[in-house]
């Protein structure tokens, strides 16, 4: 069987080192979770962008930690090579740096083997009393979606000067608190390239160009599985929704014209076993 990804070999991965670029996808149940792993990526990002996708809300921000521990659980169950991320949703962290580590605590009980929180310099306190609690901690920053009402929606970060200064300044903290890896979204894309060089932790990108020490997406995303418009940085890799849609289509016309179940696809009693008439 081979070895589990882990933290400390997630924190070395940094491409001007000469690693290979780190492969996140997200995955939200033991379906989903075999799939991705099957596939060789290093890292399962159990996302609360969960509630988009699979919950169907408009944002993150409706999710609390007990749904995201449940589908934790879901994703650790299919017991994964690759490391398990779990996200700290909305309200989580933000209160008191108690709730941050409790929450924390949550997710790992129910199976992650480390949280990603969103948020810079500012985090830098729940971040440090997080692993302060022995539970590692992946950093966010750039587009940052439970901030999506301060930031006047889902839009790219970091076209200005000062933005990209503080998203630098950001990332250092983050590194600087023993964050073990950070995720850069929806930056240009040189922007993200001056951010991977100022850490010594990889990033990991996703709508961040090409520079960054690894890439992620989300599953539903790449096989076509989505209802919503794709965002420019997805690339479907097939169109399973669609196929999905067929398979169903010809199961319903199926059943309604009487060709299923069929005699192979019913079970039935053996003759020896039915008693005769009467008398007989």
């Amino acid at each position: 069987m081979p070895e589990q990804v882990t933290v400390p070999a997630v924190r070395v991965r940094k491409r001007r080192l000469g690693a290979e670029p780190l492969v996140m996808v997200t995955a939200y149940d033991a379906p989903g979770a075999r799939i991705v792993d099957r596939a060789g990526v290093d890292i399962v990002l159990v996302g609360d962008s969960l509630a988009m996708v699979v919950l169907g809300h408009d944002d993150t921000l409706a999710i609390d930690t007990a749904t995201m521990a449940h589908h934790v659980a879901a994703v650790a169950r299919s017991r994964p090579r690759a490391l398990v991320v779990g996200d700290l949703p909305w309200m989580s962290y933000h209160v008191s740096v108690d709730d941050g580590i409790r929450n924390a605590a949550t997710l790992i009980r129910a199976g992650a083997r480390a949280v990603k929180l969103e948020g810079g310099r500012q985090r830098v306190p729940v971040v440090e009393a997080i692993i302060g609690a022995e539970i590692p901690v992946m950093g966010h920053i750039g587009l940052t979606p439970q901030s999506l009402h301060v930031m006047g929606g889902f839009k790219v970060q970091g076209r200005q000067r000062d933005a990209v200064e503080a998203l630098v300044d950001d990332a250092r903290a983050l590194a600087e608190a023993g964050c073990f890896a950070l995720v850069l979204e929806a930056m240009p894309d040189v922007v993200a390239r001056s951010v991977t060089d100022a850490v010594p932790v990889p990033t990991i990108g996703i709508g961040a160009g090409p520079w960054c020490d690894g890439q992620v997406l989300v599953l539903h995303d790449l096989l076509g599985l989505g209802e919503r418009g794709d965002p420019r940085f997805v690339r479907r890799y097939a169109n399973l929704g669609a196929a999905a849609t067929v398979a169903v289509t010809a199961f319903a016309a199926d059943v309604r014209d009487g060709r299923y179940p069929s005699a192979d696809e019913s079970y039935h009693i053996i003759e020896e076993t039915v008693p005769g008439p009467p008398g007989s």
